[in-house]
């Protein structure tokens, strides 16, 4: 049984639970804006013991917070400017992103646009990374809070429908009368809590990962490409080609309403492309990916090769040449060095892209490497998954996992993908938390620890008001231009 079934079923009764709660303890709760606020006094006695305690440590601690938090507040900025750029100059890559950039993070997010590059986001992920991450979020604030003689009122929780959400609320009187760099210590307490999270958690899937995978196979994201200069392209789609500029060419695929219809493969495993012409030599591409390509101001486009692998429609990870068993990537570059172009092999792979795990068989005719004409190749290649900040930290703390390489489970697959999944979203979201909260607008911590710092800078609490405003105003005019060009992306 699908495990969205249990998933589904525990949001249910969890939400009945919250509701219930919330009808019986509706004297005690509190309307503000849009959540509702229930109130305690649970944790106050850990907050002041350790704030009171370990002042020393926590003042040391408090120190790092802030030098991470002006970090994260100059990432934010680079990373905006990035994205604005990307939403609006960058339409291939929205599409591909496809979620709106306002869309916050909620359970089935990525099943629901159909997102094959993120893992599923179950219900369950969901109200655990919450329950840590908003935790450890509020009770470092208060922790450091305390470290300057701020007294906490109360603790508690929000509730958005079955959302949740996690507080713990100072004298603000109180903090506002410490010193800048103590208030911006406390601001920024959360969001180093956060960061620190997210590197446990990354380091936990390294080891986590170690233990509960093997090594199963080569694995391969690409057919062979090559550059053709578009001046060279004679047909697309058996439709002739006359003018050779990039309007001229998305103009042909309009006019004559060319589609992939070329049908590649065996084994019942195939791939749908069409047929590009240039210089009478075959190439392969999908309209999809020429028209993106064609959007860009170059002169000439990627093109699969006409080799064996793609012919073949090969799919899947490769685990065996002939009598050969392939355990990495490494494996299948010694493995070729035994054949020779004009060979005739037999390579076994294993494919879940169904949903169902199936063994193929390709009988494969090697062609020479024209680089290396005495050199075999099957026609396949690897892509590196990017250089976002994401991806490096993501592969920084899976170094020991070997690139081009597909991993399988120990033991109980389910199970191993469930943990391994649950590890990576909490390490994902706490590094997001932290970078959002360090945006200098109002709802988020960086935005009265921005404030604070012009402040502090320019000695003026009226200059520091309007910068803050002025900021908060050109974050709001970039979210309006984001989502614009989502729009005209997508639709």
């Amino acid at each position: 049984m699908s495990f969205y079934i249990y998933d589904i079923t525990f949001l249910v009764i969890f939400s009945i639970v919250v509701g219930i709660f919330l009808w019986r303890k509706k004297h005690n709760l509190k309307r503000e804006g849009i959540l509702y606020l229930y109130r305690t006094q649970v944790g106050l006695k850990f907050i002041d013991h350790v704030g009171g305690k370990y002042k020393k440590t926590i003042s040391v601690l408090a120190f790092l917070g802030v030098v991470t938090g002006y970090i994260l507040m100059s990432s934010v900025a680079y990373l905006f400017y990035k994205l604005v750029y990307i939403y609006l100059f960058a339409p291939e890559i929205v599409r591909e992103i496809k979620i709106p950039p306002l869309m916050p993070l909620i359970p089935y997010l990525p099943e629901a646009f159909n997102i094959s590059f993120l893992p599923p986001f179950y219900f369950t992920y969901w109200i655990i990374a919450i329950a840590v991450i908003a935790i450890f979020h509020e009770f470092a604030h208060g922790i450091v809070a305390r470290r300057y003689d701020v007294k906490i009122l109360t603790t508690g929780f929000g509730f958005l429908g079955p959302f949740l959400a996690a507080f713990v609320e100072p004298d603000e009187k109180s903090m506002y009368k410490k010193t800048k760099y103590q208030q911006i210590a406390i601001l920024s307490a959360g969001v180093f809590t956060n960061f620190i999270l997210a590197i446990i958690f990354f380091l936990l899937l390294s080891a986590f990962f170690v233990t509960a995978y093997v090594p199963a196979g080569a694995i391969f994201n690409t057919y062979t490409i090559g550059e053709v200069p578009l001046s060279s392209i004679d047909s697309i789609g058996g439709k002739s080609i006359t003018d050779h500029t990039r309007e001229g060419i998305l103009k042909a695929i309009a006019d004559n309403n060319i589609n992939d219809t070329l049908v590649l493969g065996s084994n019942g495993k195939s791939v749908t492309l069409t047929k590009v012409i240039a210089q009478n030599d075959s190439y392969f591409i999908t309209i999809d990916k020429l028209k993106v390509q064609l959007e860009k101001k170059r002169d000439s486009i990627l093109l699969y090769y006409d080799y064996p692998a793609i012919n073949a429609g090969l799919q899947g990870a490769i685990i065996q040449i002939d009598d050969k068993q392939i355990i990495e990537y490494n494996d299948l570059s010694e493995v070729m060095k035994n054949y020779k172009p004009g060979d005739v092999v037999t390579i076994t792979t294993k494919d879940s892209s169904d949903g169902k795990e199936e063994i193929l068989e390709y009988p494969i005719t090697l062609v020479p490497d024209p680089e290396n004409p005495e050199r075999a190749i099957i026609g396949i290649g690897f892509v590196d998954g990017g250089s976002g900040l994401l991806s490096t930290m993501t592969y920084f703390f899976t170094f020991s996992k070997k690139q081009a390489t597909n991993y399988e489970p120990r033991f109980n697959v389910n199970l191993v993908l469930f943990i391994y999944n649950l590890i990576w979203w909490l390490g994902v979201i706490n590094l997001s938390v932290a970078i959002m909260n360090m945006w200098p607008m109002g709802i988020f911590d960086g935005g009265r620890m921005f404030m604070l710092t012009v402040w502090g800078i320019t000695g003026s609490e009226k200059f520091a008001q309007y910068a803050f405003k002025f900021v908060t105003y050109i974050i709001l005019g970039a979210l309006f231009l984001l989502m614009f060009g989502w729009f005209i992306a997508v639709f």
